[in-house]
């Protein structure tokens, strides 16, 4: 099954959720999450811990099975859940009296099931993913050489001098050196771990990028180093990337879109100077109010926004959808937030 045609678009999630549990014990770790990744931007998706952004990303790589929603690559489907579905079906039996339209949502089950079982693995290996923790995302048995080769000796490659030759050029590329081949993981700082784990990206020549938290667990004097090196990268080798993180400063220096979530939700998705200079949603502006000054004497007098949604929000009445407010600038909102969301954005 194709999605609509969009030459710029590269990566489309539509209507993503993932669930863990049933019945009662159900958590909705991502809850109906949509949005698109053009090619060759820098897409940032923040939130705080919890929120869903790393499950998101595992589930766009096929880590996870997703519960319901697609993902389109390229603009085949390589990711297609059937709960939404299943759902459906059982709603309409319980009214009775449609089976027509319950025919056609067992076609559309057949349709997700075939297009998320036959996905094309050699296009699915154009996503790639560089993980959060560099200590725990390498195999402490393998050297630096066997970690980054892996994905070739998978994939069938076995030319052996090929293999080194690629080795190298990846070490060199990430700032590392060719002795560095036959080392292990622990003998390596954190930061030379995580430039261990973006080789081992690369060498599999991407398109898509999803890095997942890449800095947080990095010394502060390190994680410039490894920002420039993917910016580097995105620039030299056309890679498009989906950034996930926790810290707006960095999301906002480094990504040309931002997303934020909140609960399992996408609440606001906009460009990076949009989002910085017209926050809407009450939690996007208590993310914002959280980062840190430079100036002590501004700082001391930083005032924090508190976001609760049992006071923010009054959802008893209406259900919340994600609308545009302006171009290109989505927001999860009721009608009347959405009118005065509308009036913020022009004053």
């Amino acid at each position: 099954m194709m999605a609509e045609r969009n030459d710029d678009v590269l990566l489309r999630v539509e209507h993503l959720s993932m669930y863990f549990g049933r019945g009662k014990y159900k958590n909705k770790a991502v809850n109906d999450v949509s949005f698109d990744i053009k090619k060759g931007e820098v897409f940032g998706l923040v939130g705080e811990s919890g929120c869903g952004k790393t499950t998101t990303g595992r589930t766009i790589i096929r880590l996870y099975n997703a519960t319901s929603g697609s993902v389109y690559f390229k603009g085949q489907r390589i990711v297609a859940g059937t709960r939404s579905y299943l759902d459906k079906i059982a709603e309409l039996r319980q009214e009775g009296g449609h089976e027509k339209e319950i025919e056609e949502l067992k076609k559309q089950i057949a349709s997700a099931k075939y297009d998320h079982k036959k996905a094309d693995k050699k296009l699915v290996n154009k996503i790639q993913m560089i993980y959060q923790d560099p200590i725990a995302s390498l195999d402490p048995r393998m050297t630096v050489k066997e970690i980054i080769a892996e994905g070739l000796k998978i994939q069938g490659v076995h030319d052996k001098a090929f293999i080194d030759k690629e080795v190298l050029r990846m070490l060199e590329t990430v700032g590392l050196v060719a002795e560095h081949a036959t080392r292990y993981p622990h003998e390596f700082s954190g930061g030379q771990r995580q430039r261990i784990g973006i080789a081992r990206a690369i060498i599999m020549n991407p398109e898509l990028i999803i890095a997942d938290e890449p800095i947080s667990a990095l010394d502060v004097s390190i994680r410039a180093q490894v920002i420039n090196l993917l910016n580097d990268l995105c620039h030299s080798m056309g890679l498009t990337i989906l950034f996930i993180a926790h810290d707006l400063s960095v999301v906002k220096y480094f990504s040309d879109r931002i997303g934020v979530m909140y609960y399992g939700n996408m609440v606001e998705l906009a460009d990076s100077d949009e989002l910085f200079r017209h926050p809407l949603h009450p939690y996007t502006r208590s993310l914002l109010s959280a980062i840190p000054l430079p100036d002590p004497a501004t700082e001391r007098d930083r005032i924090r926004i508190r976001y609760n949604p049992l006071t923010d929000h009054e959802y008893t009445t209406e259900t919340p959808e994600f609308r545009e407010v302006c171009p290109g600038h989505m927001v999860r909102c009721t009608l009347k937030e959405f009118e005065e969301y509308k009036k913020k954005v022009q004053d």
